[in-house]
C-alpha cells in the first residue's frame, strides 16, 4: 500500500507535469486562437485556462482549510478510491457558477491565475496532513463524496481533460 508521503509525492509531481502540458499549449498557440471560441459554442482556450486555475484556487482552499467545505467522513469510513471515482464519473459535467469563466479573459492574465493557483494548490497538497486527507471529504454534485486525498488526483485528471479540451479547441482553428 503507496504511504501518504508517497501518494502525496507522485501525485505533486503528476499534476506539475500536467499544468506545464497545459500551460506551454496556451503559451503556443496563436494569441487570436486562444482567444476565439469554437463555432458550434463553448470555451476559447483562454477561458478553459481560466476555469482549469478557478478550480485549482478552489482545491486548495478547501485543502488548506481556507474554505470550511471539508466534513469528517463518518467513522470506520474510508471513501472510495480515485478509480471507483472515476469509474462513476459521469462523461460531461456542468462547472458550477463560480468556475463559469468569464467572456472577457486574456492569456496573460489566464497563464499568471494558472500559475498561482498552482502555486496554492501544491502548497496545499504538500501541507495535507494524513488525518485530513483520509478523514475528511467534500460532496460534488455530479460525482459525490471525495476524500480530500483524492482531491490533488481530481486536480490531476481535471487538468489533462482541459489540456485535451484545449487542443480540440485549437485544432478546429489551425484545420481552417
Amino acid at each position: 500500500m503507496e504511504s501518504h508521503a508517497d501518494k502525496t509525492a507522485r501525485t505533486r509531481v503528476a499534476y506539475k507535469e500536467a499544468r506545464e502540458r497545459f500551460e506551454a499549449r496556451l503559451r503556443a498557440a496563436p494569441e487570436a486562437d486562444v482567444h476565439r471560441t469554437p463555432a458550434g459554442g463553448g470555451w476559447s482556450a483562454a477561458q478553459i485556462g481560466w476555469h482549469v486555475a478557478a478550480v485549482d484556487a478552489a482545491f486548495a482552499a478547501v485543502l488548506s482549510g481556507d474554505v470550511p467545505a471539508a466534513k469528517p467522513l463518518p467513522d470506520g469510513e474510508t471513501g472510495r478510491t480515485w478509480e471507483q471515482i472515476v469509474a462513476a464519473m459521469p462523461p460531461k459535467i456542468e462547472a458550477g457558477k463560480r468556475v463559469q469563466p468569464p467572456a472577457d479573459v486574456r492569456r496573460d492574465d489566464v497563464l499568471a491565475s494558472l500559475a498561482e493557483s498552482a502555486r496554492s494548490l501544491d502548497a496545499a497538497l504538500a501541507a495535507l496532513p494524513e488525518a485530513r486527507a483520509a478523514g475528511f471529504a467534500i460532496t460534488h454534485p455530479a460525482l459525490g463524496t471525495v476524500a480530500l486525498g483524492q482531491v490533488g488526483e481530481w486536480a490531476v485528471a481535471h487538468t489533462i481533460r482541459h489540456n485535451a479540451q484545449a487542443k480540440r479547441v485549437l485544432g478546429e482553428f489551425a484545420a481552417t
